[in-house]
């Protein structure tokens, strides 16, 4: 492994473990201000490192890339330039959540074509288990993704405030 795959994987893995951190807050009604700029930063610096592997062709890879980058310019404007305020509060959960989504799919395809007991089981990953793990993490996204928009709250005079202010 190359120092550069290797800092792409670290910053990929620190991205989904904070991501997982302030996705769990969500869903409880915390902010988590510090991971959240951790997990914002390192989901948009793994994105963008990925762009810098050989590149042969338009893949499913770079295309998730360029959805994700999207994504959390989106999550970061609702979160920083617009203080989630108004329907900037859902645009922000949704982009963090939707962006985390991208980042463990991606991990788990990793995990199937390098881990030789995984790729055993599914070499094509077109086989039930890839299939199946596929699923069972886009319901469980989604079921956090709903609970997250639903108990996120961020205090509306503050919101305001901070948003007449920027």
């Amino acid at each position: 492994m190359t120092t550069f795959t290797f800092v792409h994987v670290v910053l990929s893995l620190v991205g989904i473990g904070s991501g997982v951190v302030v996705l769990y807050g969500m869903i409880r009604g915390k902010r988590m201000d510090s991971g959240t700029a951790l997990f914002l930063a390192t989901t948009i610096l793994t994105s963008l490192t990925g762009f810098f592997f050989p590149f042969h062709g338009v893949t499913p890879g770079i295309v998730v890339g360029i959805v994700s980058i999207v994504v959390l310019a989106a999550a970061c404007y609702g979160r920083y330039v617009r203080h989630m305020a108004g329907a900037w509060r859902p645009v922000y959960v949704i982009g963090a959540t939707v962006a985390l989504y991208f980042n463990v799919v991606v991990l788990i395809i990793q995990l199937f074509e390098k881990v030789a007991g995984l790729k055993a089981v599914a070499p094509t990953q077109s086989e039930p288990p890839f299939i199946v793990t596929q699923l069972v993490v886009i319901a469980a996204f989604g079921v956090a993704g709903f609970l997250a928009v639903k108990r996120f709250r961020f205090e509306r005079a503050k919101a305001v405030e901070m948003a007449k202010a920027a």
